[in-house]
């Protein structure tokens, strides 16, 4: 755990190294997802039933890669009525905030007469992969499918791995409730190469969206430009602002709950108290004592973790602006005066009751959101990354006298004569219409 302090010398040295070790990690995977990126894309099927019994030590053939309606039922069945309880809870402030989000269409006509406008069109067909095994997140099902429901797309198809079989029953408890009725037991890169290209079983897509490992992330990069995509996510990550009126076993608390996620995660908190950090950092190691998950927060803590005392509140903002946190939580009496300064996160947290582990499961707004710093340029799933614009004109002749002799001058100017004709053979043809009237 780094422990630094903005009135050290050699302060800005020691941040902008800790900056650097939030850039993107991982294993370098590129040649094997290319391969197996390639067999899909080549075999189809067969690839995808010979990397599932590889990588998952599960034997599907075409006719088994999609869960059944009986199997979801089953599964459903598994699940506690009061998680099923708190699904629907998470479900509907989830559906509720991101219908709020829909665009409206634009149409108007300007002065020259001209109509203008723009149309949002929902995206035919999204693709959803849902981490399985030991990282499964029912939580994660609804966060990406329910924007795209909301946004209209019409078929949503959902791949989650299965390895020796086992499935979490929560997550296709989740899926049943978020409508998603095409669910593969395929996971890893060969499950991305899937909903890009399409298979025998398995129609292609538009954007794929969702979290997986190293070999996913990849995947994703690879196939962008063929299909849309979310984002190349990197570790969890939260900067916690607090001060000397929070209780530090909390503080501890909710830097833990993004450190369990796993050993790259990175939780850093800032204050302005030296002595509140040093109670923030002993509650921490006592936590860590008791916690199921300790020796993955433990590690994500030592590795990652950082401890940064500043003059005042406003540089903490400051600070946290430059680290653009994926998870930002302002811990203090008066959040808002302090979230008036904070430019860049990829969500924000306000007030001492309102934890970041709120927002993952039942806050409303979505928590697929920008890691690695990207928040200086990126923003969370929402329904827009569904959904796609078309513009649109429409003019008559009496726009196109007005405004048509600039667009004939500067198709000359680029050098571009059908362009340019393209117009002023219009042009032509109106003004020898009105001198023959």
């Amino acid at each position: 755990m780094k422990r630094l302090d903005t009135r050290d010398a050699d302060f800005e040295t020691a941040f902008t190294a800790l900056l650097d070790s939030r850039e993107e990690q991982g294993q370098e995977v590129n040649k094997p997802v290319a391969d197996i990126l390639s067999a899909v894309r080549r075999e189809g099927d067969a690839a995808l039933c010979a990397l599932t019994e590889r990588f998952d030590n599960l034997a599907v053939t075409p006719q088994t890669l999609a869960f059944t309606p009986d199997e979801v039922a089953q599964a459903r069945a598994q699940v506690s009525q009061d998680l099923l309880d708190a699904l629907d809870v998470a479900a509907r402030r989830i559906e509720d905030f991101h219908r709020k989000q829909l665009p409206a269409d634009i149409r108007y006509t300007d002065d020259v007469g001209m109509t203008l406008g723009m149309r949002w069109i929902p995206l035919d067909a999204a693709g959803l992969y849902v981490p399985g095994g030991k990282a499964a997140y029912p939580s994660s099902v609804l966060m990406n499918a329910i924007p795209a429901k909301v946004a209209g797309v019409q078929r949503l198809a959902m791949c989650v791995p299965t390895p020796s079989g086992v499935i979490n029953p929560l997550v296709l408890a989740a899926a049943d409730r978020a409508g998603i009725t095409e669910i593969y037991r395929v996971g890893g890169a060969q499950a991305v190469g899937a909903m890009a290209y399409g298979t025998q079983t398995i129609r292609p897509v538009d954007r794929i969206v969702g979290p997986g490992n190293a070999y996913v992330a990849e995947a994703k990069r690879q196939v962008f430009g063929h299909v849309g995509i979310d984002s190349i996510a990197g570790p969890s990550d939260v900067v916690v602002i607090a001060d000397s009126g929070s209780d530090p076993r909390v503080i501890a608390l909710d830097l833990l709950a993004q450190a369990e996620h796993d050993e790259l995660a990175q939780s850093t908190l800032i204050t302005p108290d030296a002595a509140f950090a040093d109670t923030v950092i002993e509650a921490v190691e006592k936590e860590l004592g008791v916690l199921s998950r300790a020796a993955i927060a433990g590690a994500s803590w030592a590795r990652n973790g950082a401890v940064l005392i500043t003059r005042d509140m406003r540089e903490a903002v400051e600070l946290a602006n430059r680290l653009a946190p994926e998870h930002l939580e302002l811990m203090v009496d008066d959040p808002e005066a302090l979230f008036a300064h904070v430019r860049h996160a990829g969500a924000a947290f306000l007030g001492r009751f309102c934890p970041e582990a709120v927002g993952d499961y039942v806050g409303g707004p979505n928590h697929v959101l920008p890691t690695s710093r990207t928040a200086r340029f990126a923003s969370g799933l929402s329904v827009h990354d569904f959904m796609k614009r078309t513009t649109f004109l429409s003019g008559g002749p009496d726009a196109l006298r007005r405004i048509g002799p600039s667009a004939v001058a500067l198709a000359h100017a680029e050098g571009l004569e059908a362009h340019a004709l393209s117009v002023s053979a219009r042009l032509d043809a109106l003004a020898a219409k009105t001198a023959n009237a």
